[in-house]
């Protein structure tokens, strides 16, 4: 508003009132002149204004990485697998303080080789980046070698901001709770 009220000011403040030799053709030229200057003013500070609200500017200012992009715009094994199955892993795991839920499923062949993975998460878009990584990272490995998987590596792929380290947190402990329900389900089996 200062902007625009300088502008119609100055305009005015021409020396128009002290000049009575000037013509309202005069004063109708310097007011028209006036009004492009603000109109000209104010396009561009409306360029500048949406520049800064598209989301792709907002996605490179919060400082998310490409990859964090990428795994929430196209994640990969979204779904879920027959939780009845002996040969599915189910690993359902929460942060109560930021409410992201991530349920996590594997499904192994007859030799523990992980040939499966889905996942659903209810979160954030990191949350998200982490699960879809972490399903794409556990298929054709064996159930004891997945455990190695830390959520430092996952992090690091994903280049997660300090304050979304929980997510890949959430991750390794999905696959952690996956793996250990298979487990307990391979162990039933036997039994009986």
């Amino acid at each position: 508003e200062n902007l625009s009220q300088n502008f119609i000011k100055s305009s005015f403040e021409h020396p128009t009132t002290a000049n009575p030799s000037y013509t309202p053709r005069h004063q109708f030229s310097m007011l028209s002149n006036a009004v492009q200057r603000l109109s000209r003013s104010v396009s561009r500070s409306s360029r500048v204004i949406t520049s800064r609200a598209s989301p792709a500017s907002l996605v490179q200012k919060r400082g998310y990485h490409d990859s964090i992009v990428e795994h929430y715009e196209n994640p990969r094994n979204v779904g879920s697998l027959n939780k009845d199955d002996s040969n599915v892993g189910t690993g359902l795991v929460g942060a109560p303080a930021c409410g992201d839920v991530m349920k996590l499923q594997i499904k192994v062949d007859d030799n523990g080789q992980i040939i499966e993975s889905k996942f659903k998460t209810f979160g954030c878009g990191s949350a998200i980046a982490s699960s879809s990584v972490a399903t794409e990272w556990v298929k054709g490995k064996t159930v004891d070698e997945v455990l190695a998987i830390k959520n430092s590596d996952i992090a690091g792929h994903l280049k997660l901001p300090p304050v979304k380290l929980h997510c890949s947190m959430l991750a390794e402990d999905a696959i952690r709770a996956a793996v250990s329900d298979l487990k307990s389900k391979q162990q039933k089996k036997k039994a009986a």
